[in-house]
């Protein structure tokens, strides 16, 4: 249940910096997951998947990187790096 209220506020976030910039999709997703996050790149790439359908980010690239700084004070953080969006 944890992992889909994630994913929710997450795509509220990229929906969000989609729209205004205008745009009709999202191209690029980066993700940093933090070390203590509970989620490997794979397991979070197939909750994005699921999530993203029906959004402007259904079919964008998804960037993750895997920290392992487990001091890191963010370390249990998904954290939105950066959305590219298509040109309008």
């Amino acid at each position: 249940m944890h992992e889909m209220s994630l994913m929710a506020d997450l795509m509220l976030k990229i929906e969000t910096v989609a729209m205004e910039h205008g745009a009709g999709r999202v191209a690029r997703v980066k993700i940093k997951l933090g070390a203590l996050s509970h989620f490997s790149p794979e397991h979070f790439r197939d909750h994005f998947v699921h999530a993203s359908r029906g959004t402007r980010a259904e079919g964008a690239t998804l960037d993750v990187v895997e920290s392992d700084d487990t001091c890191d004070p963010r370390a249990q953080d998904v954290m939105l790096e950066s959305v590219e969006v298509a040109e309008p």
